[in-house]
């Protein structure tokens, strides 16, 4: 999924808690070889390639991802789509120093974006892309969905107390962690990734950060975070790092994602419509917004 995967488990044993370590990878590589976009094997390249041609039936699992990404698309009145993988060929966040691409090219690809031309046929679990050229991917949730069904796996061995999987940032936390405060994660600086400016402590919980020092590109010494508004076709600006707790690490993937896009008003005010879920905001002047009713460890 182009990013790294870090698993502990917390187990009666050492032996058990490496089976749920491989365990959990080995779940991990099969939710990659579904979703995968680059992998012309897989069901999700299946359906691209069919765009505006026909409807593909695919695995009950991955019609399901579909059937939520779209939920999420109507919530956050599009911020989500992940119709956006038509963009991908435009835009390179390689860290690299950049020409804008012509506006030309970026305006035929948004014609391309919108979720609401994702069909579904629920008797067959089949996907059509209404129009020749469409693209999904699974940038926004993927990590997340992954993330969840590996706790599914590990903590279903008998044996298993507790663990974390954190797919760079899309982290899920379960369990008993040997503390009694339970698992204690940091949020990141986005000035200095290495330096903490808060602490929560988590049991039961996901918690996904996304922020514009993990892929971006500079143009005339400006920095382009790699999230994508799906109604301009351009790279989200006004904020720097978005962190969403809840439940689910799927939903928080998403989530993460969309109020890049909605910006920091609207995002903070879907959040506080939202039961269990909470989430921080630090904008490009550094200043820190967070919902309602989160409780935080400044440090």
């Amino acid at each position: 999924m182009g990013c790294r995967f870090e698993i502990t488990a917390v187990a009666e044993s050492d032996s058990i808690a490496w089976q749920a370590v491989r365990e959990g990878i080995a779940e991990i590589d099969r939710i990659e070889k579904l979703i995968s976009s680059w992998d012309e094997n897989s069901q999700t390249s299946a359906i691209n390639r069919a765009a505006g041609v026909k409807a593909v039936s695919v695995d009950q699992e991955l019609y399901n991802l579909i059937y939520r990404s779209l939920k999420v698309a109507k919530l956050t009145g599009g911020a989500f789509d992940i119709s956006f993988a038509s963009m991908e060929r435009i835009w390179k966040f390689d860290r690299t120093e950049q020409v804008l691409p012509d506006s030309g090219q970026v305006k035929d690809a948004v014609a391309l974006v919108n979720w609401q031309n994702i069909e579904l046929g629920p008797e067959s679990y089949s996907v059509f892309l209404k129009k020749q050229g469409m693209k999904i991917g699974f940038g926004g949730i993927g990590k997340g969905y992954a993330a969840n069904r590996a706790r599914s796996v590990m903590e279903s061995i008998p044996g298993v107390k507790g663990g974390v999987v954190n797919a760079s940032g899309d982290l899920m936390a379960w369990g008993e962690s040997g503390k009694p405060e339970g698992w204690t994660i940091q949020v990141a600086d986005p000035k200095n990734i290495h330096r903490p400016i808060a602490s929560l402590s988590l049991v039961d919980q996901a918690i996904v950060t996304s922020g514009d020092y993990e892929k971006y590109f500079t143009c005339g010494g400006r920095r382009y975070a790699h999230i994508i508004d799906p109604s301009t076709g351009y790279p989200t600006t006004g904020i720097k790092s978005v962190t969403v707790i809840c439940p689910d690490a799927e939903l928080a993937d998403a989530l993460a994602t969309s109020i890049f896009v909605m910006g920091r008003e609207e995002g903070l005010d879907l959040v506080n419509q939202l039961n269990q879920v909470e989430c921080i905001i630090i904008t490009d002047d550094d200043a820190m917004h967070t919902s309602d009713h989160l409780k935080l460890n400044y440090l």
